[in-house]
Order: C-alpha cells, then structure tokens, then sequence
C-alpha cells in the first residue's frame, strides 16, 4: 500500500531545515549516498520531508521511491541496510549527501555501487 508523501506545508522537520531545503516540483530532494570510510559514492535517491526526517531520527536511510509511490528504507527486503554516519545538506539546499556504513551490496541489481562497469567515455581534463 502506498502512503502520501507529507507537503512541505506540515513538514515534520524543525522549521529552519525545512525553509533550507529546495525540492523539485515533486517536493523531493537527491540524496547522493557515499560510503564513510572509503568516501566510494554508492548510490542516488530521493527525499521528501518525511523520508528525510526518518533518515535523520531512525539511523536508518529512508528514500521516497518515485516508481513505487511510497517510502522504502534500505535493507527491509534486500538485508543491504545503510547504517546513517553523517547526513549534509550542500549550499543550495537542493541535495543531501548522506554517509553511511553499506551492509551488502547499495544497488538493486546486486552490485556493491549503483556505478559499478557503467564507466562513459570522456575525455579527460587537465588542470595544468
């Protein structure tokens, strides 16, 4: 069963975080997901209020799932649980990065990273 995503209007976050946070017209915010310890970039979701305030107060990552229509917490079905070490919100408000300790494998195909072989060809810059 699906459940509604809470409006920015009643938001269950603390009033001053809510007013940072800049949602697309869906009222969600990307939420990049890095390893903590090794700072290996994971996996991307999404976050409205809700989804971000159980993130916040659970220790457990929560992502508001645009295909499915509700909220699913990392690791209830698959076992790959996200274990919350740290939660940012960049300077425009507009994405979180989300630091966490992965248990398993972070993407749905079973790889440990949602970035695992899928390399594009670029050509590669130079600083100097």
């Amino acid at each position: 069963m699906s459940e509604q995503r809470t409006s920015p209007v009643s938001s269950p976050l603390p009033a001053d975080l809510a007013a940072r946070l800049k949602r697309d017209d869906a009222g969600l915010v990307a939420a990049v997901v890095q390893q903590h310890d090794t700072n290996e970039v994971l996996m991307v979701g999404w976050m409205d209020d809700e989804a971000l305030s159980r993130t916040l107060t659970t220790g457990r990552v929560t992502f508001w799932s645009r295909s499915r229509q509700e909220y699913w917490r990392k690791g209830d079905t698959s076992g790959h649980v996200q274990w919350v070490k740290s939660v940012d919100l960049d300077c425009d408000g507009d994405a979180l990065l989300v630091r966490v300790d992965q248990v398993g494998a972070a993407c749905h195909t079973g790889t440990r990273t949602c970035f695992d072989g899928r390399r594009l060809d670029a050509v590669v810059g130079d600083a100097s």
